[in-house]
């Protein structure tokens, strides 16, 4: 009787009739990638413009390690909105410092130049930037043209990190090969001939 029951008993739950939300495939995290990008925002160079007279000390200290923490910022939040890390605001400016003392720049990069310093600025206590060159504000296309930079910076650095990746192997393997036992080859008559 208990078989019986349990055929006719209709089922609480209809799984069938329940509508169903689509979810976009979220991206699967790479640990190998997470940590190349961590160990990247520490130790990736700076980029800068190449110009012939440029100096190290063209980049100030205080950019620099704010370049480093900037770095970092970005990785989290572009890992918290599943997207692929870009330049920051910080290494922009110091790639168009020594741009900006080569040659005039025209009017949407020179916008681009003072919004960047004006941005970056402003979280430095003791940095002020004067009020008749503030730049608060970008249109469209100072955008669109800085977010571009930033995506070529930070491809840039990949090219960078790839390439000394490639030399620090074929360092190993020639450190590896020095390393190794040197092997002779002698014959020795064993007598397997017969």
């Amino acid at each position: 009787m208990t078989r019986q029951k349990q055929e006719k008993m209709e089922p609480m739950l209809d799984l069938k009739s329940m509508p169903v939300e689509k979810t976009e495939k979220v991206p699967r995290f790479s640990l190998d990638k997470g940590i190349d990008n961590l160990v990247g925002s520490l130790c990736d160079p700076i980029i800068v413009h190449q110009c012939a007279w440029g100096t190290k000390d063209m980049i100030p200290e205080w950019l620099r390690s704010q370049i480093t923490l900037d770095r970092m910022i970005e990785l989290m939040v572009a890992n918290n909105e599943g997207r692929d890390p870009i330049g920051t605001n910080s290494e922009a400016l110091a790639y168009m410092i020594p741009a900006s003392m080569e040659a005039p720049m025209g009017h949407d990069w020179t916008q681009i130049y003072l919004y960047l310093a004006t941005v970056v600025m402003d979280r430095e206590k003791s940095k002020v930037v004067p009020d008749d060159i503030r730049v608060d504000r970008l249109d469209r296309n100072q955008e669109d043209d800085l977010r571009r930079l930033k995506h070529w910076l930070y491809e840039t650095k990949l090219k960078h990190r790839a390439g000394r990746r490639k030399e620090i192997r074929q360092e190993i393997k020639e450190e590896e090969l020095e390393k190794a036992p040197l092997v002779i080859q002698h014959t020795f008559d064993l007598g397997l001939d017969s």
